[in-house]
C-alpha cells in the first residue's frame, strides 16, 4: 500500500468535512467514511510513498523545522479519474514550498514517491467522494457548494498507512 505525510485539520473543520461525508453517504455516494478500512480522517497529503521505512520517514519529517498550523481556503471542487471528487484549496506559494520541503526531506526515489506527489505535478486536495458515478456528480456539487467557501486550519500532522488507516502522529508540523 502507501504511507502518506498528512496535514490534519482542527476539530471545527474536521466536523464540517465529516458532516459532508455523512450527507453524501446518506445519498448513496461513497466517501472516505466507508472506503476500505473505514478509518480515514479528513486530511491533506503532502507526499505519498509507495515503499517506505516508517522510522526513516518519521525521522526525516521530525528533522524539518516545525512549520506550524496553516490556514487554507476551499472554493473549488475537482473531479479526478475513477470518480474521485475533492475539495481543492487555493495553492499559495507557502503551501507549495511546504510540500516541496517534505518531498526533498524524504529523499524519495521515483519508484518510492507516488507520481501525483512530485513537486510541480502535485494537486493539493481533500477527498470528498471516492467513486462517484457520473449521475452522482450533481449530488456532490450541491453538497460542496453549500459549504464553500470554506476556510480550514491544518493544525497537526501524521504519517498515515493507507492500507490499515493507522496514523503515526508527528511531534512537529512539516
Amino acid at each position: 500500500m502507501a504511507l502518506a505525510v498528512c496535514l490534519l485539520f482542527d476539530r471545527p473543520t474536521e466536523r464540517v468535512l465529516r458532516r459532508l461525508w455523512q450527507r453524501l453517504e446518506d445519498q448513496g455516494v461513497r466517501t472516505l467514511a466507508t472506503h476500505t478500512h473505514r478509518r480515514h480522517v479528513p486530511h491533506l497529503s503532502l507526499a505519498v510513498l509507495r515503499s517506505w521505512d516508517l522510522d526513516k520517514v518519521r525521522s526525516a519529517m521530525e528533522a524539518l523545522p516545525d512549520a506550524g498550523p496553516t490556514t487554507i481556503r476551499f472554493d473549488a471542487v475537482a473531479a479526478f479519474r475513477r470518480g474521485r471528487m475533492s475539495l481543492v484549496p487555493a495553492v499559495t506559494s507557502t503551501l507549495a514550498a511546504r510540500q516541496e520541503r517534505v518531498v526533498e526531506a524524504l529523499g524519495a526515489t521515483d519508484d518510492e514517491l507516488h507520481k501525483h506527489y512530485v513537486p510541480g505535478v502535485w494537486t493539493p486536495h481533500v477527498t470528498v467522494a471516492t467513486r462517484a458515478r457520473l449521475d452522482q456528480t450533481p449530488l456532490v456539487l450541491e453538497a460542496v457548494y453549500e459549504i464553500v467557501p470554506l476556510t480550514g486550519t491544518l493544525t497537526h500532522a501524521a504519517l498515515i498507512d493507507a492500507g490499515t488507516g493507522i496514523a503515526y502522529p508527528l511531534t512537529t508540523v512539516p
